[in-house]
């Protein structure tokens, strides 16, 4: 039987590729690039930025991999949804606390984006992976999650 696409599908898409965009690009980036960014925001104790900036990278790409594969839709997007809470408390303490801080650092020199901007862009990233998971059954459509399934 042929299922045909529908929106729940190509929102899971670019919701996935551009985390897969996002964390990839900073993997291939230089280390010290990203321990930049996560040391600019002056949140983390020393001894836990070079651990954010190693880690977060990896979360970045693998759950996006996840949601654009359609593996483990629901924990994947869960997952999403703490990584961009992280992300909105991160930029927001930022704001509040006014760090001359031009743009988010969130996608190295590839994107500039200013931090109002990307406070915006995260929350509109966590309505969107919130009413993927309310409508579950149709983000699956052409995923591995309804493939195994079926077996």
């Amino acid at each position: 039987m042929k299922q045909k696409t529908n929106i729940f599908v190509i929102v899971r898409l670019m919701i996935g590729v551009f985390f897969v965009i996002s964390g990839g690009y900073k993997l291939l980036s230089p280390y010290g690039n990203f321990l930049y960014v996560v040391q600019s925001y002056d949140l983390l104790p020393l001894f836990l930025e070079g651990a954010a900036a190693a880690v977060v990278p990896w979360v970045e790409y693998l759950v996006g991999m996840f949601v654009v594969l359609g593996l483990w839709l629901k924990p994947s997007f869960q997952g999403l949804r703490l990584l961009l809470v992280v992300f909105i408390l991160t930029v927001s303490q930022a704001i509040l606390r006014d760090l001359p801080l031009e743009e988010c650092g969130c996608f190295g020199d590839l994107f500039s984006i200013p931090l109002r901007d990307v406070l915006l862009m995260d929350t509109a990233l966590l309505l969107l992976a919130s009413l993927l998971i309310k409508n579950i059954e149709k983000t699956k459509i052409l995923s591995l999650d309804s493939f195994f399934e079926k077996k």
